[in-house]
Parts: C-alpha cells; sequence; structure tokens
C-alpha cells in the first residue's frame, strides 16, 4: 500500500526538540514532509505573510527527511507547502508541535502550533496540534510518544469531521504515566494581563507581557481537568467562529 503523506510543521521553529520527536514519531506512520518557521513563532495565532517576502530554504536537519524552513508563520508553512512545495499532491495528515507549553483554553486562538493543524484543517486535510504542558525548550517530553502515535494512527484510519482539526494537550513528565486519553471541551477561562512597564538603557519605556491563568470553570469535562488529572486532554476545534446560539437573539431583538 501506499504510505500516507504527512506534513510536518510547528510554531517553536524547525531546529526545536518537540518537532525532532514528532518527525521521528510520524516516519514510523508513512512518507514525511517538513515546512517549519526558521524562528520560533509563539503567540502568533493565525497570521499570515501579505506585506512581506516569504524566504524558502531547504534544511538537510532531518537527515532522510525532506524539509524545509520558512521565514513566515506557521500558517505560511502550511499554505506554500500545499501551494507550493507539494505541487499538488494533498497531505493524509497534518500534525503540528510538539509545542513546548500548553494550549490549552482560551490559548488555543493565540497559538502558532494550532494556527497551522487549522490551516490544515481549512484545505479539508485531517489536521491535529500536539501540546505538552512544560514551558522549559530543554523539557522531558518523551512521554508523549505511545499518545502521539495512537492518535496520529486513529485519525489516519478514521479521519476527522469536515473543518475540524485536533487540539491535543499532554500534562508535564510525571513519576506516573499518563492515566489515558479524554476527549472533552475547551476550558471557559482567560488570561489576565498585566504590563509591566520598563525603561531600556537608552531611558525609552518598554512594555513586558505578564499575568496569570483564571480558571473559572467547575466542570470535570474540560481540558484544564483532564491535564491537572494527568490526562492528555483531547479538544476538537473548527475555524468557523459563527455564535450560531447568537443569530437568532439578533434577528429577534434587533430593531433592523
Amino acid at each position: 500500500m501506499k504510505k500516507p503523506l504527512i506534513l510536518v510543521s510547528n510554531d517553536d521553529g524547525i531546529s526545536a526538540n518537540g518537532i525532532r520527536l514528532l518527525v521521528t514519531l510520524m516516519k514510523k506512520l508513512g512518507e514525511v514532509i517538513v515546512v517549519a518557521p526558521d524562528s520560533p513563532q509563539s503567540g502568533m495565532g493565525h497570521a499570515i505573510t501579505v506585506g512581506n517576502t516569504l524566504r524558502l530554504n531547504e534544511s538537510h536537519i532531518f537527515n532522510d527527511v525532506k524539509a524545509y524552513q520558512c521565514s513566515g508563520t506557521p500558517a505560511d508553512c502550511v499554505k506554500i507547502a500545499k501551494g507550493f512545495i507539494l505541487k499538488g499532491r494533498k497531505p493524509d495528515l497534518v500534525v503540528s508541535g510538539v509545542n513546548h507549553g500548553s494550549n490549552t483554553s482560551i490559548s488555543v486562538i493565540y497559538s502558532g502550533t494550532m494556527s497551522a493543524a487549522l490551516e490544515g484543517a481549512i484545505e479539508d486535510i485531517p489536521s491535529i496540534g500536539f501540546s505538552v504542558c512544560d514551558y522549559s525548550p530543554e523539557a522531558d517530553i518523551s512521554h508523549v510518544k505511545d499518545h502521539v502515535l495512537k492518535i496520529s494512527e486513529q485519525v489516519l484510519k478514521t479521519g476527522l469531521p469536515k473543518g475540524v482539526a485536533l487540539n491535543v494537550n499532554f500534562p508535564k513528565k510525571r513519576e506516573e504515566l499518563i492515566k489515558g486519553i479524554k476527549v472533552c471541551r475547551q476550558t471557559r477561562a482567560k488570561w489576565q494581563e498585566v504590563f509591566d512597564r520598563r525603561i531600556d538603557p537608552a531611558g525609552r519605556e518598554y512594555f513586558w507581557l505578564t499575568g496569570d491563568f483564571v480558571n473559572q470553570d467547575k466542570g470535570e469535562d474540560h481540558d484544564e481537568w483532564a491535564i491537572a488529572n494527568n490526562y492528555t486532554a483531547v479538544v476538537p476545534v473548527s475555524f468557523d467562529l459563527t455564535a450560531y446560539h447568537a443569530i437568532g437573539v439578533l434577528n429577534k431583538e434587533w430593531e433592523i
């Protein structure tokens, strides 16, 4: 049988440890091609490059795997892979990550990792974003291997609903093994931002974004609960941001 074609990207950059692990695992499942940013692109959301040039260079960082580094965002990487590099071939799967840092709850809308996965979903390609809830670039993420393979194999086998990508988050490594996989919803929570005002050596002010994650969700069926209880959290997400429940309300209440 012909091997499935798997496109790998990320937002931490082509040299990150997480994408190295993901490439190694995907090679077990199919033919792999990598298109990833040439530098970290965390927090870029679904930004694309429209007012500047895009640079694309072949990379030999993964030895026997065809790879390219792109000067753009994660979404750019998936776009240029499908529109130029693959020359009409459609991937059977897009995977992004493994991101160093959580993309649970509201963080999904800021995530460069998930923008690559959602760009795949826009193109009707089954797509998954993988993140581990450990922000250290040198974190041991070897404990996620089995679940990355299991989830990827399942998606290759059964596909995903049209317009849906999976946001997969793993707990950081603990002494006990991950208990299992929970398909769940996005936590209702937000970031409470604080802008730390500072002065540079030239006497000019600048700001550093900090803040706290505020979780007021009391449920036990969401991704933050799953992570806190040492489960892998799988949240189906969509690029359709329509608030369908509000359409009827507006049509009823607006005098237009």
